[in-house]
């Protein structure tokens, strides 16, 4: 890993936990979707047809992580529902900035906490 950018090492994590059959995508963002996110192609095939109502209702979400950081409380995770899918926003501390996961409604929630929260303090890591 020596040489490589904060954004090719976050890349890394991201791709990395892509490799698990639950999670259908995930990126490190704030709103807009400012952030970085894999290459598209690389999300399972499963969540295009939602990818629009899925964008617009993570904005809504964004705002929400942003006023509470913008008054200093802190935030550790929000979880909703969209159809058959459930996002998962991993705040990271101090910021408006969010590991995000698109899984399945029925995927093992607790095997994908684990995962998420070991790529949220990797990340946390690379970001020192």
């Amino acid at each position: 890993m020596h040489g490589q950018s904060t954004e090719s090492k976050i890349l890394e994590v991201l791709n990395n936990l892509l490799t698990y059959e639950e999670i259908y995508a995930c990126m490190l963002v704030r709103k807009n979707l400012e952030g970085i996110i894999p290459p598209i192609d690389k999300f399972k095939k499963e969540i295009e047809e939602i990818w629009e109502i899925l964008h617009e209702v993570m904005e809504e979400v964004f705002v929400i992580i942003e006023k509470y950081s913008k008054y200093g409380y802190e935030l550790g995770e929000i979880y909703f529902r969209v159809l058959d899918y459930e996002v998962m926003f991993y705040i990271l501390p101090d910021s408006d900035t969010a590991l995000v996961a698109i899984v399945p409604s029925l995927a093992n929630r607790g095997l994908i906490e684990i995962i998420m929260e070991k790529g949220r303090r990797r990340i946390m890591e690379i970001l020192k």
